[in-house]
């Protein structure tokens, strides 16, 4: 569901996604992707179903690196990157940026804790439905936030423009995902 804002002559200004809600739901299988990815401010292929392998992923799409609400929600990720991999899980932050930026931010902000994927045109994006478009017409991510169960089932899907939260929720999801294979 996506929200318009609208000045008095009924133009839209931007389309932003409604908080806590995205549009793919649990229980759906997440699309497959393969994008250039940057961790450490290395370049390489990243490929959601090889992520997968390796336990649930922790899928988060974010507006643009180095604006204020992304660093901060980087930084958090960051943070509780160890806590996700000590559960199995794996985070990628995706944004429709170009690689450069994705690896210099990946080094910075994300404090070289997690892979960041260039999403040019936030294809993959809108393949998530996590994308909002600005006054100009181009599409950027929305910051919406996934966990994928390793068979590519979506255990959470939330989206909210402030970025505190989605660690909170993404752990909560990957922790009852745990509980459940005791």
């Amino acid at each position: 569901m996506k929200i318009a804002l609208s000045l008095g002559a009924g133009l839209s200004l931007a389309v932003l996604p409604a908080a806590g809600i995205a549009a793919l739901v649990q229980g759906v299988k997440a699309p497959d992707f393969t994008l250039t990815a940057a961790q450490g401010g290395k370049e390489f292929r990243l490929s959601l179903k090889q992520t997968l392998r390796g336990g649930p992923v922790v899928l988060y799409f974010f507006p643009a690196a180095f604006t204020p609400g992304c660093t901060m929600e980087a930084h958090l990720f960051a943070e509780a990157n160890g806590k996700f991999n000590q559960l199995g899980a794996r985070v990628i932050g995706v944004t429709a940026g170009n690689i450069d930026r994705v690896a210099e931010f990946s080094r910075s902000a994300c404090r070289d804790k997690f892979a960041v994927a260039a999403d040019p045109g936030a294809k993959v994006a809108a393949q998530f439905d996590a994308t909002m478009q600005r006054p100009d017409g181009s599409m950027l991510s929305s910051r919406t936030s996934y966990v994928i169960a390793p068979d590519g089932t979506i255990l959470l899907a939330y989206t909210d423009s402030k970025p505190q939260a989605h660690v909170e929720k993404a752990m909560a999801a990957v922790r009852a995902w745990k509980a459940r294979r005791r």
